[in-house]
Order: structure tokens, then C-alpha cells, then sequence
């Protein structure tokens, strides 16, 4: 870690729930509108700035409807007043442009895959067309993307996007790691991918998301290389492969230990909104 690290404030971002983890999986996992307002609670409580939101349907199922996101964004910033809502556009939940039905509702936030590359079973489908549409979405109702980066040429696509002026506000790109049949989570390639970003991007901000078991291993190396980064049941379910995990909060606080390990703050939501050029 340089010193330049030390004392730098660290964005959490809770991913709290997703659209694949179910309750016969891990009980703690919030299905329904008030679990998750709940659940989000607790993890903003445990160091959370952000909270990153899919939503269910009754039977667990995911969904995109937009009167569900509705009731959770109203739900969110009733119970965590302030927290960085983020609204998923993820393609597990809906097909073509019901991806983004719910980006009226004016979210500060949004998840944004802006290239196509294989899942464990199937391939995650971004064309640009939809790609195009989606950011033209959150340029009109003035929501910040968080680049989904499965692949460096998701990460060079959302530079190349954001200097042309398609992206809408500061530039934030995460790196997701661990998706099998996608970029592992290599420390190499992790390092390159920061070396990418200082060097082609120096005023965007980055984090970074490790998937299952490599969640606290990406934890780690986004906080000891001055990034921010994600966890939460979305991504993994149990604190190590023998132990699930009881809640968000507890992946959140296990970052948060991180955090202090390297001498960073955790950053508040009102930090959070600040070094993300976010409306108060």
C-alpha cells in the first residue's frame, strides 16, 4: 500500500440481495420489500454507503417491475436516510429495455454493463443498441452509472464512452471478478486493471466486486490499492466455506475491518455522495 492511500475514505457498497441467491441457499438472504429495507438498514448501519437493489417477485423470483422498485427506493430512503440508492439494470431480471423501466423513478444510481461476455450457464447480453439506450436513460433523468466490468474491454469501452460524453456525471467503473466463465479473480489482471485506470482515466474513481469465495480476496485488494469496493449475499453467501453468512451487515463489517487494517475511513454516505459529484 503507498502512503498515499492511508486516510483516504472507502466507499462500501452493499449488494444485498441480487437475482440469484434464494432463502434454501442462505436464510438470510432478503426476498421481500421490507427484508431488504431491513437488510439494507442494518449493512448502512455495519459501514454502507451505497445500496445496490434488485428486486423479487413473491415467489423469489427476479424481477424488473418498476412499482416494486418504487416501494423499495421509499422504503430505503425512508429507514437509511441519505445512503446512495443504485437500481440494477442487470439482465437476470428482464429482457430489452425492461431492464431500465425503473430509471424514472430517478434512482442516484444505476448499474451499467456496457459490453457482452459468457455467465456460468448462458450469455450475459449487452448489445449496444440497448447499451446506447440505457446510458441515454440515465443522462435524461440525471443518474450516475456504475460500470459493470466483467472484461478490459468493458473497462476501456466506459472511458472511451464517458470522454465522448456518454456516460451522465463522474466516471466509475467497477471491476467484477469471479464470474466463472469470466475474468477470474487474478491478481494480475487486477493489477492491470488499476494500471489502466490511473493511466487512461486519472480522474475517475474505481471499485472493485469478488464473487463467492473471492469476495474478501478482491475486498482486500481494492482497499490496500486505494479503491473502493462491494460486498454483500448478492455475491457470496457465507463468510467462509464452512460458515454462511448471517447477514449483509457481517460481509459490510468484514470490509469495514479491511478498511481500518489499511488506515482508510470508512466513507459516510454524505462522503460517499460528495466524491461521487451526487445531489445531497
Amino acid at each position: 500500500m503507498s502512503e498515499s492511500v492511508a486516510g483516504q475514505p472507502c466507499i462500501l457498497c452493499c449488494a444485498i440481495t441480487g437475482s440469484v441467491p434464494m432463502k434454501s441457499d442462505n436464510p438470510a438472504v432478503p426476498i421481500t420489500i421490507t427484508e431488504q429495507v431491513e437488510s439494507s438498514h442494518a449493512a448502512v448501519e455495519a459501514g454502507a454507503s451505497i445500496i445496490h437493489a434488485h428486486v423479487r417477485n413473491e415467489d423469489g423470483s427476479p424481477s424488473s417491475d418498476p412499482d416494486r422498485f418504487a416501494a423499495l427506493k421509499e422504503g430505503l430512503e425512508r429507514h437509511c436516510p441519505g445512503v446512495i440508492i443504485q437500481f440494477s439494470t442487470g439482465g437476470r431480471s428482464g429482457a430489452g429495455r425492461a431492464r431500465g423501466g425503473m430509471l424514472p423513478l430517478r434512482p442516484d444510481m444505476a448499474s451499467l454493463s456496457v459490453g457482452s461476455n459468457n455467465f456460468p450457464s448462458r450469455v450475459y447480453e449487452n448489445p449496444p443498441d440497448l447499451v446506447d439506450w440505457l446510458a441515454a436513460e440515465m443522462q435524461r433523468y440525471a443518474i450516475v452509472p456504475e460500470i459493470e466490468a466483467f472484461d478490459l474491454s468493458h473497462i476501456l469501452q466506459a472511458i472511451a464512452r464517458h470522454e465522448r460524453g456518454g456516460l451522465y456525471g463522474p466516471l466509475y467503473v467497477q471491476f467484477v471478478m469471479g464470474v466463472k466463465n469470466a475474468m477470474p479473480a487474478d491478481r494480475a489482471v487486477f493489477d492491470f486493471y488499476v494500471q489502466q485506470m490511473r493511466v487512461r482515466a486519472p480522474d475517475a474513481l474505481w471499485c472493485a466486486a469478488g464473487i463467492g469465495a473471492a469476495q474478501v480476496v478482491v475486498n482486500e485488494w481494492a482497499i490496500a490499492a486505494g479503491g473502493h469496493t462491494r460486498a454483500g449475499l448478492e455475491d457470496n453467501i457465507r463468510l467462509d466455506r464452512s460458515t454462511l453468512a448471517p447477514s449483509n451487515a457481517a460481509l459490510i463489517a468484514r470490509a469495514a475491518a479491511l478498511c481500518a487494517k489499511y488506515d482508510r475511513p470508512v466513507a459516510t454516505p454524505a462522503e460517499a455522495r460528495q466524491m461521487l459529484g451526487l445531489r445531497p
